[in-house]
């Protein structure tokens, strides 16, 4: 316990993150994702897999951020850590999601989201979803949907069950 306490305060450390405008992440396409240009939006922040019996709901969050794009913008950070369902690298995973389900909206690269080798934004969001009182573990499978206000705080977490159109999720949008 002493342990992944000292781990965790040396991530938040390293970071130094105190908001998710903090962090700037590598996009599929080449470029930078820099979270701080969209202050005054909603961001849903996903870890997605393109071999997984939820891989699906990409359909349904590509249609999200068009419905939305005006308030919402969506992030999928392409993650490999439950089953090697992502085993794909970042040229594949792009075609994939852009052949198959026609996503327009921002991807990272592959990263971590849980363990020792987890993304700083991954440990800033289970950190900051722990103190709105989300159990353990905060990301249990792929699809996990963080939801940020525009100020940058975050104020749901939804499990991968719930669906991107669901009504959990665009009650917040509407």
């Amino acid at each position: 316990m002493v342990r992944v306490l000292l781990l965790s305060l040396f991530l938040f450390a390293a970071t130094g993150a105190t908001s998710v405008y903090d962090f700037k992440v590598p996009g599929l396409d080449g470029n930078t994702i820099d979270l701080a240009k969209y202050k005054g939006k909603k961001l849903l922040i996903v870890n997605t897999a393109s071999k997984c019996g939820f891989t699906p709901q990409y359909a349904d969050l590509e249609k999200l951020y068009v419905k939305y794009q005006d308030k919402l913008v969506i992030i999928g950070f392409p993650a490999n850590n439950f089953h090697q369902q992502e085993p794909g690298t970042n040229a594949e995973i792009s075609e994939f999601c852009t052949k198959n389900y026609g996503v327009t909206f921002p991807m990272a690269e592959k990263v971590s989201v849980v363990g020792d080798s987890i993304a700083p934004i991954f440990k800033y969001l289970t950190d900051e979803a722990h103190k709105l009182g989300v159990a353990d573990p905060v990301i249990g499978w792929n699809f996990t949907k963080f939801l940020v206000d525009e100020n940058g705080k975050l104020i749901a977490v939804f499990p991968s069950k719930v669906k991107p159109m669901d009504d959990q999720i665009t009650k917040y949008l509407n």
